[in-house]
Order: structure tokens, then sequence, then C-alpha cells
């Protein structure tokens, strides 16, 4: 079961530059179960658990994403676990 879980907001040009694919590829690297989607006010919400200090890396990834992404703002919050068993895109 994952020790720690972290509920993210990535604000900026976030959509439509594979910041999703690639936040499930940089989660399954770092061995972390949860989800990610896009929000309607065009910023993108993840929800992640695992192993705190690789949920600290995934938070400071997100501070840049992908290549084509231009991230303004992260806010994250530490949350309980949910016992989620993948990482899934929504």
């Amino acid at each position: 079961m994952a020790d720690s879980a972290v509920h993210i907001i990535v604000h900026g040009r976030v959509q439509g530059v594979f910041f999703r694919a690639s936040t499930q590829t940089r989660a399954l690297e770092l061995s972390l179960v949860g989800w990610v989607r896009n929000l309607p006010d065009s910023s993108v919400e993840i929800h992640a658990e695992g192993d705190r200090e690789n949920l600290e890396l995934l938070i400071e990834w997100c501070r840049q994403g992908p290549p084509s992404a231009k991230v303004t703002r992260v806010d994250s919050d530490w949350i309980a676990p949910q016992t989620m068993h993948d990482f899934q895109i929504r």
C-alpha cells in the first residue's frame, strides 16, 4: 500500500501538449499509482500515490512538464492514499 498521496493542479499551457501521457510515463518510472485528467479551466489535475520521495520528484517534474508545455503554477496538497493499483489517464 502507498504510504503517501498528493493532489496536484498544474496551470499554464498544459493541455494539447501531451502533458497527461508524459505524466503517466513519469509516474510509472517513479513506481507511482493514481490518475491524471484535464480540467475544464485548461489546467491538469493529478492524483498520485506511492513513496513520498518519488511523489516529491513528480511534483518537481510537473513544474517543467513535457517540452511543449508552459507551466505557470503547480499547486499540491498532501492527502490520504486511496489504494489505487495503476496510473490512468482519465
